[in-house]
């Protein structure tokens, strides 16, 4: 039990080998306090619908994103505001349009398999 801190040592254990595998998969703390910030971000509908939208779509203005997620302008700002700030989303000026792109990479390849599938149209309701 190699990986276990010193302040943990004297704590039974069943399976040591598998808690230094379960030691070694978490990793650095701090890694893991980014992810669960990653995570964070995605569990609000509405900044996951802007960020599969700028991952499939491409750049997008704000307007624009509000008319693809059907939220209103001021949310999509303050979503975007957040999602800048984290690192995750940044935006291109244009004149005077801004459009936003997903920045974080990894936050992108963790998006990708949401947007894979490709969109299916319902089959129309028999009558």
């Amino acid at each position: 039990m190699h990986l276990v801190p010193p302040e943990r040592a004297e704590h039974r254990t069943i399976d040591g080998h598998r808690v230094c595998e379960a030691i070694a998969a978490i990793g650095d703390p701090a890694r893991v306090r980014t992810w669960a910030d990653r995570f964070s971000l995605l569990a609000d509908p509405g900044r996951l619908a802007l960020l599969l939208a700028l991952h499939r779509a491409g750049p997008l203005a704000v307007g624009d994103l509000a008319v693809a997620t059907g939220m209103r302008d001021p949310a999509v700002s303050q979503a975007l505001r957040l999602l800048r700030t984290a690192g995750v989303v940044t935006g291109d000026r244009d004149g005077r349009v801004v459009r936003y792109r997903v920045v974080d990479q990894e936050l992108g390849a963790l998006l990708a398999p949401c947007v894979a599938a490709e969109h299916v149209e319902p089959e129309p309701a028999v009558r």
